[in-house]
C-alpha cells in the first residue's frame, strides 16, 4: 500500500473527514474539516469520494514525502505550496512522482489548507468517521495531531486519474466572507434592541485563543438584559453565544454539545466553511437573514458543489 512520509508536521496539522454526525447525545461534537468546501473540492479534484479523509493544516503546513508517488491536490489557502522546490498550484490535480515532497510554509491568505491525495488517508474510523477529535484523543491518526516521522496510509485506487481544475467560477463563488451572515438564535430576545445594534454594527477581531472548539471575539461587548441563568441545553455548529463579559464566542467543529449561555444569533450553514479560514486578529461583521435566505444560499452553494461545472479537465 502507498504511503504519505510527515517529514515536518507543521503547526497543527490533522486527518479530516466531513466528520460524524448524531452523536451529540453522547457528547460527541462532529469535529471533521474546518472548511468542508475545499475539502469537498480537494476530493473531487483527485477523483475521491466527496467525504474521503485528508490533511488539514493550520497557519504553517508542513513537509509530506510520496515514495511510491500520488495524484494529490491543495484547496483552501495559500501555503506557497512547492514540489521539490518548483511551485505547486492550489485547486488543481497534479502528480508527485515517486520520491518527489510537497512542502508548504506559512499562509498567505486564510487560517487553512487541505491536502487531499487520490485514495484519501486511510486510519481506523471511529463512530463512523475519520476525523481527528483532539479534545477527547479519538478518531484520525492516533487521535492527535501529525508528528515528524508519522506514516500515513493511502487507500487503495482503480483506473487512471484525469488532471482537474476548479473554474474560475466556482472559485469566485467560494472566496471565503469577512461579513458572516446570520439567523437570530434562540435567546436573541434576551438582548435590548440597543444590544443587537452593537452586535450588528460593530466590527469584531479573531482573538488569538481561537480554536477548533470555539472562535473568540474581541470588540464591543454586547449586554443582555434578562436576569438569572439559562438552563444548558444542545448548541450548534456556528452558533454566536454571549458569556458574561459580552463578548461573542462562535462555536466550532469540536464545540461542546451543551450550553448554557444565551445564543443571540448563528452563523449560516452557507459561512461554515468561511469561519474556517478564520485568522486571529482577522475582522468579522455580522450580517443579519432570514431563515428563507439561509436556506436558499446552502441549496445554491450545494448545487454549485454537485455540477459538472465546478471543474474542468
Amino acid at each position: 500500500m502507498d504511503v504519505i512520509l510527515v517529514r515536518e508536521p507543521g503547526l497543527f496539522t490533522t486527518v479530516q473527514d466531513l466528520g460524524r454526525e448524531g452523536f451529540g447525545p453522547m457528547g460527541v461534537s462532529p469535529s471533521g474539516a474546518a472548511d468542508a468546501v475545499s475539502l469537498r473540492v480537494g476530493n473531487r479534484l483527485v477523483g475521491n469520494a466527496q467525504e474521503a479523509a485528508g490533511l488539514e493544516m493550520t497557519l504553517l503546513g508542513g513537509t509530506f514525502a510520496f515514495p511510491d508517488g500520488a495524484v494529490v491536490a491543495l484547496a483552501g489557502s495559500n501555503f506557497g505550496a512547492t514540489l521539490d522546490g518548483k511551485a505547486a498550484e492550489l485547486w488543481t490535480s497534479f502528480e508527485a512522482k515517486p520520491g518527489q515532497a510537497l512542502k508548504l510554509g506559512p499562509t498567505q491568505t486564510g487560517a487553512r489548507c487541505f491536502l487531499c491525495v487520490r485514495g484519501g488517508i486511510e486510519v481506523k474510523a471511529f463512530l463512523g468517521s475519520a476525523s481527528t477529535h483532539i479534545l477527547s484523543g479519538l478518531g484520525g491518526f492516533e487521535g492527535r495531531a501529525l508528528r515528524k516521522g508519522d506514516v500515513l496510509m493511502i487507500g487503495a485506487t482503480s483506473g487512471s486519474a484525469r488532471q482537474r481544475r476548479l473554474s474560475a467560477r466556482a472559485l469566485k463563488e467560494m472566496q471565503p466572507r469577512k461579513i458572516l451572515r446570520v439567523t437570530p438564535g434562540p435567546q436573541d430576545d434576551w438582548f435590548p434592541e440597543a444590544s443587537r445594534r452593537v452586535f450588528y454594527e460593530s466590527a469584531y477581531r479573531v482573538a488569538e485563543e481561537t480554536n477548533r472548539m470555539g472562535i473568540r471575539l474581541q470588540g464591543a461587548s454586547v449586554v443582555k438584559a434578562a436576569e438569572g441563568e439559562l438552563t444548558s441545553e444542545g448548541v450548534s455548529l456556528g452558533a454566536v453565544q454571549v458569556p458574561e463579559g459580552g463578548l461573542p464566542i462562535i462555536l466550532f467543529v469540536e464545540q461542546q454539545t451543551t450550553g448554557g449561555y444565551p445564543k443571540i444569533a448563528n452563523v449560516i450553514s452557507a459561512d461554515f466553511h468561511s469561519l474556517g479560514q478564520l485568522r486571529p486578529r482577522d475582522e468579522v461583521r455580522f450580517e443579519r437573514v432570514d431563515e428563507e435566505t439561509a436556506r436558499s444560499l446552502l441549496r445554491k452553494q450545494e448545487k454549485l458543489l454537485a455540477s459538472e461545472e465546478l471543474l474542468f479537465e
